[in-house]
């Protein structure tokens, strides 16, 4: 017989299939076939071609082929782009009897980053033969049975599929038996032997046949199975079921005893002839045996394993019934079980490809990872969906059938988020829904986004003058916010020129750990401030760094000891100058008319020290020195005044030596001594040796005169040169106010007063203008010089009030109107230099006269000072009388000095101020006012004042 291939219907059937398989498969991007069992190195496509990739891009841009666990059946030639058979492929191996079989690639490319889906179908070919089950199968049949009676056979299988796996059938020539085929699988009518002429069995009591089976392939192969035919005797009716084919919906999982089918054939014969035995046939696989049992009395069969859908779809379980005769009839019948789906399995996900770590700076859409997701189970118990959780800057993307890309969805921050925990969820579609989970760790890679940072902009750092060279003096720091070696600092000097010398051969930073070294001793007296920035620079790419700056304040320490400045004359009848005196100090001599009276100044101790504050604050005290007469003379506290005691009579030895100490304020004090040599004289000698000594110098109406006309030259011209600057300040002010910020206050100012009146700024003190670097000027000087007296009255000259009395309120601070600039020796006029004053700051007038505020040291800023004199301490009179007001050029403020007539009532005007502002009838007030007071200290007689 041959087989129903040819059929309509059943060819539309496999059209139908095979379009569907077609179309399935072409779902990718790229689609190629393959036969199984091809050589090593068959072309399978030009793959790089068709994913419109170029050849000399592929191993630039690191070209990867993923098979999904399908080894290296496949391979792509680098070089041309070629993808090729690398190992045996068994379709049937692969994909069992599916009726579609598919390798699913996936081609991953990086800069930038691609994947690319490929599938390969694996076309069957005829290489499996037709298999039965067993090689001869014994058949007894009694003689006894009619014509047409049927035997049922055992099929061949084929492991191919569609035309290589139809089976036709042939039966070896002989009388007795011809062989009816099924039309289909399907048909109720198995394989089988039909008997077409009467068996004898003394005739021929065995027959031996041969089945051969051949498929449908080219070239056709065959499989065959030897049939023994054993003629019997006697029984004559044979067990028949109800039906020959039986089907049965089972769902998975059944517990363990459940009944599938319970079966019932019926025998005509009696007795043993009809006790009918249920049993499976001896072609029943021992896979099916595992699952089913069948009780040989009644025919039920039941479930004994484990039912699971995804291990097999359908059972087909060949039942046979028979007889208890003899010889033993037999019948069979077929029981085909369908397995029903239940949501068992649970979603699997596999994290495939991790590129870790992602850069803070990656951008929006940058693949992160490649996640496939599976489900054993079928139709809406296998679709799956994915989500992901918590919300993050990130996001999964469907890129193939159960593919999924984790890509980046917003911008990352190391420092705010160094890394990221992710849950991706698969869910599928069953009643109730299975779902699975797994974890994606993303840490974020550093990128050098942050400079370091300082804690603050600026330092300020105090070091005592003579530190040892290398000393420590402070240490920077500096937080960068990045990681490894974007967050490692170095420290550097923004290099600058100190004067002239670079600023390196001060100070050095130490480039790891931020300590600044003072590189050798500082002097307060040549560097009161030393300003400079550091940089901090990590060691990212590109660099970023800041700067921070340090402004080093030099303290004073006392290492100067007071320092004596040339003699001036101090009186009219005696002259003198210094010279060596050994190791005690300097000595100097002074002729004096022995009809001098009590306060007559012998001479003037004059000495600065270089150092500030309290460390430059100057006392005098006079040593006794044998053989000199006890109380005649004394010395100004303060203003280094020798005068005499009392008047000088015949007794008092002709020759006075007295020993000035000069001593600073400083921990401890540093002295200096001088030694002054008096010579008394008789009034016409004395007159001599001044007429010698003068001889050739104009006489003291001469230079009272010169010292008057400097002074009201210097004040015009320094009112006019201030003057013109607020104009110029003004005007700047008015047509570029945007730069105010830009016109910062000048370099700090000194102003220093001693206790006879005598008062100095700062000789370097430099100032800026906002229109540009000015040159540096040199500060006004107001003082009272010691020139010789006016002609004096007929009581004796008068002698200077060493009574200042003056009191300051003290405040810290760097950005009054005056401030501490430089210690340096102060120059005055004709008078010669006095000694420096620390400033003090916010000066209150105080009515009470005899408070001294100390002076203060460095750092310390001044808004205004305050003098007055005390009551009954007249001013000296003549060439030594201040002028009513100074102005300090390059600042706003202006000096006025009140003076009183002797025994006058103290009032405010009396004080000498800093302000801002004067009124104009004050100043007219005060220059008139002193042109009287010099007119009445001619004419007024000496009187004795005690020191303070």
């Amino acid at each position: 017989m041959h087989s129903s291939r040819g059929d309509p219907e059943v060819r539309h059937l496999l059209l139908l299939f095979l379009f569907l398989a077609a179309w399935e498969a072409g779902s990718g991007q790229v689609h190629y076939s393959v036969p199984e069992e091809a050589k090593h190195g068959t072309f399978v496509g030009r793959i790089a071609q068709d994913l419109g990739l170029e050849l000399a891009e592929l191993v630039p841009r690191l070209f990867q082929l993923d098979s999904r666990s399908r080894g290296d059946l496949l391979e792509v030639n680098v070089q041309n782009g070629i993808l090729f058979v690398n190992s045996r492929i068994d379709r049937e191996e692969l994909c069992g009897r599916s009726a579609g079989c598919s390798i699913h690639l996936e081609v991953i490319v990086d800069k930038p980053l691609q994947v690319f889906h490929v599938e390969v179908e694996v076309k069957d070919i005829n290489d499996n033969a037709p298999l039965f089950p067993a090689t001869q199968k014994n058949l007894f049949i009694a003689e006894s049975r009619p014509l047409d009676s049927h035997f049922s056979l055992e099929g061949a299988s084929d492991a191919d599929i569609g035309a290589n796996a139809v089976l036709t059938y042939r039966l070896s020539p002989n009388d007795y038996f011809s062989l009816d085929v099924p039309a289909n699988d399907e048909d109720a009518k198995p394989l089988g032997l039909v008997l077409k002429k009467l068996l004898d069995r003394e005739e021929s009591p065995e027959l031996h046949l041969f089945l051969m089976a051949t498929d449908g392939g080219k070239p056709e192969l065959t499989g065959t199975i030897q049939l023994l035919i054993t003629v019997l005797d006697a029984n004559d009716n044979a067990p028949t079921f109800d039906r020959t084919l039986y089907k049965v919906k089972l769902p998975e999982n059944v517990p363990s005893g459940t009944l599938v089918i319970k079966l019932n054939a019926s025998d005509l014969d009696e007795g043993l002839n009809g006790n009918i035995v249920y049993s499976f046939t001896n072609d029943v696989p021992a896979s099916v045996k595992s699952k089913f049992h069948i009780d040989p009395s009644s025919g039920e069969i039941t479930v004994i394993g484990h039912i699971d859908y995804e291990e097999s779809k359908s059972y087909k379980i060949q039942i046979e019934a028979t007889d208890k005769g003899s010889p033993p009839l037999a019948s069979h019948c077929t029981v085909l079980v369908d397995v029903i789906d239940a949501n068992d399995n649970v979603p699997e996900l596999v994290v495939k490809t991790l590129w870790l770590p992602v850069k803070e700076d990656a951008q929006t859409g940058t693949v992160i990872a490649l996640i496939s997701v599976t489900d054993k189970d079928a139709g809406v118990n296998g679709q799956v969906t994915c989500s992901l959780t918590p919300h993050t800057p990130f996001k999964l993307v469907s890129t193939f059938k159960n593919y999924y890309s984790l890509v980046l969805d917003g911008a990352l921050d190391r420092e705010s988020v160094p890394a990221y925990d992710l849950v991706v969820t698969a869910r599928d579609g069953g009643a109730p829904a299975l779902s699975a989970s797994a974890s994606v760790s993303v840490e974020v890679a550093d990128v050098n986004d942050n400079a370091p940072a300082f804690a603050q902009p600026e330092y300020t750092v105090f070091v005592k003058e003579n530190n040892p060279p290398g000393c420590h003096i402070f240490t920077v720091s500096a937080q960068d916010a990045d990681a490894q070696e974007n967050a490692l600092v170095s420290y550097s000097l923004v290099e600058r020129r100190v004067g002239e010398r670079s600023l390196s051969s001060y100070v050095s930073v130490h480039a790891e750990s931020g300590k600044v070294y003072a590189l050798q001793p500082l002097d307060h007296e040549e560097l009161e401030l030393l300003q400079f920035q550091v940089s901090a620079r990590d060691a990212g790419f590109p660099p970023l760094g800041s700067n921070v700056t340090l402004q080093v304040f030099v303290l004073d320490e006392n290492d100067n000891e007071p320092t004596l400045l040339p003699p001036a004359s101090a009186s009219g009848s005696g002259s003198g100058s210094w010279s060596a005196a050994g190791v005690a100090g300097v000595a100097r001599s002074e002729v004096v008319a022995r009809s001098v009276g009590a306060g007559h100044v012998v001479a003037k101790v004059r000495a600065v020290d270089a150092d500030s504050g309290y460390n430059a604050w100057l006392s005098y005290e006079l040593q006794a020195v044998a053989g000199g007469a006890a109380g005649l003379f004394r010395v100004g506290l303060y203003t280094g005044e020798v005068s005499t005691t009392r008047a000088l009579d015949e007794a008092d030895a002709p020759r006075q030596r007295l020993l000035v100490l000069v001593k600073d304020h400083g921990e401890p004090a540093l002295t200096a001594t001088a030694t002054v040599l008096v010579s008394l004289v008789e009034s016409g000698q004395a007159l001599k040796t001044s007429s010698r000594v003068s001889a050739g110098v104009p006489g003291p109406e001469a230079a009272l005169v010169d010292v008057n006309v400097y002074l009201i030259v210097a004040i015009c011209a320094v009112s006019s040169l201030l003057v013109l600057t607020l104009l110029l300040y003004t005007a700047l002010r008015c047509s570029a106010p945007a730069a105010e910020g830009a016109c910062g206050p000048g370099k700090p100012r000194l102003v220093c007063s001693s206790a006879v009146g005598s008062w100095s700024c700062s000789q370097q003190r430099r100032q800026r203008v906002c229109s540009g670097e000015g040159p540096p000027k040199t500060d006004l000087m107001a003082f009272s010089p010691s020139l010789p007296p006016c002609p004096a009255s007929a009581d004796g000259p008068r002698q200077p009030n060493p009574d200042w009395r003056y009191s300051a309120s003290l405040r810290a601070g760097m950005h009054s109107s005056v401030h501490l600039e430089e210690a340096g020796i102060l120059r005055a006029g004709p008078g010669g230099p006095d000694q420096q004053w620390p400033t003090v700051s916010s000066a209150t007038p105080e009515p009470e006269a005899g408070e001294v505020s100390p002076p203060v040291g460095a750092g310390v800023n001044s808004n205004s000072w305050t003098f007055k004199y005390g009551p009954g301490n007249p001013k000296q009179s003549g060439p030594g009388e201040l002028p009513d007001k100074f102005i300090i050029p390059g600042s706003p403020a202006i000096i006025s000095i009140r003076q009183e007539p002797t025994n006058s009532q103290i009032d405010k005007s009396d004080f000498i101020t800093f302000g801002k502002k004067e009124e104009t009838k004050k100043k007219k007030k005060k220059k008139k006012g002193n042109k009287m007071q010099e007119k009445k200290e001619k004419g007024n007689s000496t009187t004795d004042n005690s020191d303070q």
